[in-house]
């Protein structure tokens, strides 16, 4: 099967994993979803991930550890909201002043730019934009 947008699968893999309570999840591995996976471990919103073999040595899975707040009882994911924000349909640049802010501040927008994948406060702080493809919070 065909993924038509393997970000917007990877974000999908981590909002279903946290509202079922799953540890870890598992998911097909590319070098924009690993930076994307090592930015949410910077800012906590996961745990940790790791990019291991999978069943064919040309095929790399992305193992991410979800990170969750509270006790057992009231144990409740890190990661309240993602959303996709360019899709392969309808690509969104900002430009370096226009780069949106996410729940002011509290949050991060995660920006693909000529310099590599980053959050939107680096891309501010270097001073460059880029395409905008999600927001967590």
């Amino acid at each position: 099967m065909t993924i038509t947008d393997p970000i917007s699968d990877m974000l999908t893999r981590i909002r279903n994993g946290a509202m079922a309570g799953q540890p870890i999840i598992a998911m097909p591995s590319s070098k924009v979803k690993a930076s994307i996976a090592d930015i949410l471990k910077k800012e906590g919103f996961i745990e940790s991930f790791e990019v291991v073999d999978g069943e064919k040595p040309s095929h790399k899975v992305l193992r991410v550890d979800l990170k969750y707040v509270g006790d057992r009882r009231s144990r409740r994911p890190v990661i309240t909201g993602l959303e996709r924000i360019s899709r392969p349909g309808r690509r969104v640049y900002a430009k370096k002043d226009k780069i949106p802010w996410v729940l002011s501040g509290i949050g991060v927008t995660i920006i693909s730019t000529p310099k590599g994948v980053m959050t939107d406060r680096k891309a501010r702080k270097i001073g460059v934009g880029g395409e905008v493809l999600c927001k967590v919070w």
